[in-house]
């Protein structure tokens, strides 16, 4: 379901679908406004696509007909892609027809906002509730997929680009270099301040040699035309207008240089730049501002310069246009680049991201799982937990990128990679995630300071494998003194905290989850719920991941048959960074799935609570409620930023 899809172009990743051999009904507007123009829909022969007559014309102010919703949503769907941004109307009527109508199909969004913004009630409300619900968001940014995350999305952000016709956005089939010392910089978009096209002009009159065409149409057209007339660019700038879209592949070709000056402002960001595509799939080079998405979209192909800077502008397009070598090289480089948006590319993504969400993927568990370790510096308690599993799959993520680390995992003939950085544990988690050794098996993680063997991993892994709503499983612990500890805990809740701060945490009962230290994730569940939240440097990255899953439908066990041994906090020296992170991912989690209201709740419970054990509990005990007070009254993640100078995501220890 996709208002914008009434334009046949962006009906084509449905195309490619019906190609995988998936059944798909397009559900769109019967008419909208696209660039200024009113588009009708004209499905194709033998195209399932069903138009719905809309009210309202803003992307985000719409809603469809209920009527033909309510009926369509009444039908058994396995994938609903609701193509609509979280804080939408019409995304908050579909889900509502379908909550109505007692669907279950599981559902994913779109999102193009890379910029954080908080919205008004009832949009703010509607973009939580929406989120919380979703099993996939696809973002065409990955700022995007960073936000709808932080913002407490349950399924997983997946970046996917914007697709391009390479069959007629393609190089002319015999254009060679054009000779001569002019050079003819186009622009395509709108006339609009954000759109930088007044720096555009500026680095123009800065280049005798160059005359720039610009297609498009907004309101800063009359003084565009007004600054185009003066003595430094006059005769040099064309305006031919909005270019329809079936000639702007001769537009592109007749360029030496496209330029995509758009500026960053505190509202609006490029979400995109698919004229950045069409212009390399076409073989002309592309010089845009490294702004928003631009950079990821371009990747190396095309030159990158500062928003707003005239002469750094002029200087690349007078760079590009005037040497023949350097254009050769940004055109091959430009038009391999474009492949990676092909409609055959764009819709395999989504082939993917449907079959993931819809538990058809072809997800086949190899016979063992595959071991992820995430260290940091202490190569003895390293080798210790490694040598029971070594004849497993095993990557090391080394955060610490310690040479004795690594001489460990070469010494056992285990996987390491260093990622350059120490981000957390689940950035380390999420690094050997994206090179697995065995794609498609189940995944144990485990911490460096634990032990479990090769038969006690498999233990785990027929208990998981024997209940197919099971997303995780973890070992019964001891400590180094032989001692157990507990795995297995409640949901942490603002209620939860109301109990324990009353005295009543016993009470706290309800779904649960097993912590991390080691745990066994399915690898349907990893599918379908994605990777570690890297917003959370340690700890509650767990428990967020399992919140997150058991809110898709899945469920968390303990199996107490196994046994691990679990030292705790073995590989940090540091208490104080240690508590730090602790209580700063408490109130991330609090905020993530339950809304600043709710992490309010949880503070005042945790402050009125610690407060009665500090008046009624003595030495040690009493201090440490003390400053749990303290803490909580400046606020955890405030307390982690001033102790680790501002940047959490840099902190050198980690337990």
């Amino acid at each position: 379901m996709s208002h914008s899809g009434v334009v046949d172009d962006w009906r084509a990743r449905e195309r490619v679908v019906r190609r995988a051999g998936h059944e798909v009904t397009s559900v769109t507007a019967m008419q909208w406004d696209e660039g200024g123009r009113t588009v009708p829909l004209r499905p194709r022969d033998g195209e399932d696509v069903r138009g719905v007559r809309t009210l309202g014309s803003h992307p985000a102010l719409f809603v469809y007909d209920p009527r033909p919703l309510w009926r369509l949503l009444g039908e058994d769907w396995d994938v609903l892609d609701l193509h609509e941004e979280p804080f939408a109307l019409a995304t908050a009527e579909v889900l509502a027809i379908r909550a109505l109508r007692r669907s279950r199909a599981p559902f994913a969004l779109y999102s193009a906002q890379n910029i954080d913004k908080r919205y008004p009630p009832p949009f703010r409300w509607m973009e939580r509730w929406s989120l919380r619900h979703a099993s996939a968001v696809s973002v065409c940014n990955d700022e995007a997929g960073r936000i709808v995350t932080a913002k407490g999305l349950t399924g997983r952000a997946v970046t996917i680009g914007l697709g391009v016709d390479v069959e007629r956005f393609s190089p002319a089939a015999d254009a060679p270099r054009r000779q001569g010392s002019r050079v003819l910089v186009g622009y395509v978009g709108r006339l609009e301040q954000h759109k930088g096209v007044d720096v555009l002009l500026e680095a123009v009159a800065a280049l005798p040699c160059a005359r720039v065409s610009i297609a498009g149409a907004g309101s800063r057209e009359p003084e565009l035309r007004a600054r185009a007339t003066h003595p430094d660019l006059a005769g040099r700038v064309d305006f031919s207008g909005p270019v329809d879209k079936a000639d702007l592949p001769d537009f592109y070709r007749g360029l030496d240089v496209l330029a995509i000056p758009s500026l960053t402002t505190p509202t609006w960001t490029e979400q995109f730049g698919r004229v950045a595509v069409e212009a390399m799939a076409c073989g002309t080079p592309v010089v845009a501002s490294d702004s928003g998405a631009l950079p990821d979209v371009v990747r190396g192909a095309g030159l990158l310069v500062p928003p707003g800077d005239a002469a750094a502008l002029a200087s690349a397009l007078d760079h590009v246009g005037t040497d023949p070598a350097v254009w050769a090289t940004m055109r091959r480089e430009g038009l391999a680049r474009a492949d990676a948006f092909t409609w055959d590319t764009i819709g395999g993504d989504y082939v993917a991201l449907y079959e993931g969400i819809g538990g058809t993927g072809a997800v086949t568990p190899a016979t063992d799982p595959e071991v992820i370790v995430v260290a940091y510096h202490r190569p003895d308690l390293l080798r210790a937990s490694l040598e029971p599993v070594r004849h497993l799959p095993v990557t090391v993520v080394d955060n610490s990128s310690d040479p004795l680390v690594r001489e460990v995992c070469t010494d056992l003939g285990v996987r390491y990679l260093d990622p350059g950085r120490n981000g957390g544990f689940a950035a380390g988690v999420n690094h050997a995630l994206a090179d697995r050794l065995t794609p498609g098996s189940d995944v144990l993680l485990l911490n460096p300071d634990a032990v479990i063997d090769e038969a006690g991993v498999r233990a785990l892994h027929a208990a998981l494998r024997a209940r197919p709503d099971l997303a995780s499983v973890g070992p019964r612990q001891l400590d180094g003194d032989d001692r157990p500890g507990r795995v297995a805990w409640p949901f942490p809740t603002p209620w939860g905290a109301a109990l324990e701060a009353i005295g009543l945490g016993g009470l706290h009962g309800g779904p649960g989850y097993v912590i991390g230290s080691v745990l066994l994730l399915r690898a349907e569940a990893l599918e379908q719920v994605g990777g570690l939240d890297e917003s959370f440097f340690l700890y509650a990255e767990e428990t967020d991941w399992a919140r997150r899953a058991h809110d898709l439908g899945w469920r968390h066990a303990l199996v107490p048959e196994v046994t691990a041994r679990h030292l705790g906090a073995a590989t940090s020296s540091d208490p104080g960074r240690r508590d730090a992170h602790f209580h700063a991912s408490q109130e991330r989690y609090h905020r993530k799935h339950f809304g600043s209201l709710g992490w309010q709740v949880t503070r005042a419970a945790v402050i009125v609570g610690s407060g009665a054990r500090a008046l009624l509990l003595r030495n040690e005990r009493a201090q440490a409620a003390r400053d749990r007070v303290l803490r909580y009254m400046r606020g955890p993640i405030r307390v982690e930023s001033d102790l680790l100078g501002g940047a959490p995501t840099t902190a050198s220890e980690q337990p």
